[in-house]
């Protein structure tokens, strides 16, 4: 029943819904930002650990480079979640 009243809601689209599609559309950019970094810094960790435990005589290597990688996908988690805020501020 409560979805019946949200697709009515949907139907009645005016221009006073606008801003609150973009601050859910800016509020989910940045959730979904967050938690990509998350996964993809987890899997660095744990590949840098495997690698580190398959060949410790590379660790600084692998290291090196895990923690570059890392950098690289924190850099672009930012810019997305700054992207998001900018658009909520649009509203």
């Amino acid at each position: 029943m409560h979805l019946y009243g949200l697709l009515q809601a949907a139907a009645s689209f005016t221009r006073e819904y606008s801003g609150a599609w973009g601050l859910l559309g800016a509020g989910v950019g940045a959730g979904l930002a967050t938690i990509g970094a998350g996964i993809g810094i987890g899997r660095i960790g744990g590949q840098v650990a495997d690698g580190i435990a398959r060949q410790p005589e590379s660790a600084g290597q692998i290291q090196t480079a895990g923690l570059i990688l890392a950098a690289l996908i924190e850099g672009v988690a930012l810019f997305a979640v700054v992207v998001a805020f900018s658009i909520q501020n649009k509203f």
